[in-house]
């Protein structure tokens, strides 16, 4: 590993640069980072509901040092930029959205994302002011580290009950103007609001695939005016799709035909380190 941080910051914001899209894989743990990189992905990002189902725990509980260790392995993998997936910050206040954020950096990330959602069924997302106020706080703290660090706002209506296009561009255009680097809505529903997101927006938008029916391909999305498409927890669930169909095989049927369809040890042991 001999790339710095600075340098894998710089290599993360060009991308962002165009003319078309670029695709982040979202990682696990380390051994899906390296098999990642060595297919050629330019970056990496995590994914908060991967890093949990890692840990045995469902999306949204895991603390904050659980999921910086889980950045810290990801990040030491490979030399490719790496992304993190912070949720809401791992608290309410602006000041502790920040701190997450330097935190971010001193794990070796070079990017991360703040989402609007409150983690509360009751009051799935903070009220725009309260958002926008808390992605200030991010901002500022990503500027004051000594690298580009690239800080993505996420609107996360469209995942929480809250449909209205017109509300998700309101925040996404506010986190914009506070100064986010990145501009995320997860589950838009059609090519129709990506590309009046899009047009909505200054600054690089990212496409999150891995939604049945709400997922399109690299050209469409390129075509709309996405820059970055995320793949979330879309490989970690198919990479355990294969595990339950496997087990269920040899549990239920007493066969082993999964072994025909998988990788070889020495296949796998080709994208790790001597």
């Amino acid at each position: 590993m001999t790339a710095s941080q600075t340098d894998k910051a710089t290599r993360f914001r060009a991308l962002h640069q165009g003319p078309g899209a670029f695709v982040i894989a979202n990682a696990w743990d380390a051994g899906s980072a390296r098999i990642l990189a060595g297919l050629g992905f330019p970056a990496l990002a995590t994914s908060s509901g991967a890093s949990a189902g890692v840990l045995g725990k469902r999306d949204g509980q895991v603390t904050r040092d659980e999921a910086l260790a889980h950045c810290r392995a990801i990040v030491t993998a490979t030399d490719l930029p790496v992304s993190a997936d912070l949720e809401k910050g791992f608290g309410d206040a602006p000041a502790v959205a920040a701190e997450t954020i330097r935190l971010a950096a001193d794990a070796g990330l070079v990017g991360g994302s703040i989402e609007d959602a409150t983690g509360d069924k009751d009051r799935p997302l903070y009220d725009i002011g309260a958002a926008t106020e808390r992605v200030a706080a991010a901002v500022q703290a990503a500027r004051s580290l000594s690298f580009p660090f690239t800080l993505t706002a996420r609107a996360e209506g469209f995942l929480r009950g809250n449909t209205n296009l017109d509300d998700c561009i309101e925040r996404l255009q506010a986190y914009e103007k506070t100064g986010a680097d990145v501009l995320m809505a997860p589950g838009l529903p059609d090519l129709a609001s990506v590309r009046a997101v899009c047009a909505a927006l200054t600054k690089p938008f990212n496409f999150m695939a891995g939604i049945k029916g709400k997922s399109f391909t690299v050209a469409e999305l390129e075509a709309a005016g996405v820059r970055r498409i995320s793949l979330a927890t879309s490989l970690y669930r198919m990479a355990m799709s294969g595990l339950v169909d496997a087990a269920r095989e040899a549990k239920d049927k007493g066969t082993f035909g999964y072994l025909d369809r998988s990788l070889t040890t020495p296949e796998l042991n080709a994208f790790m380190p001597g």
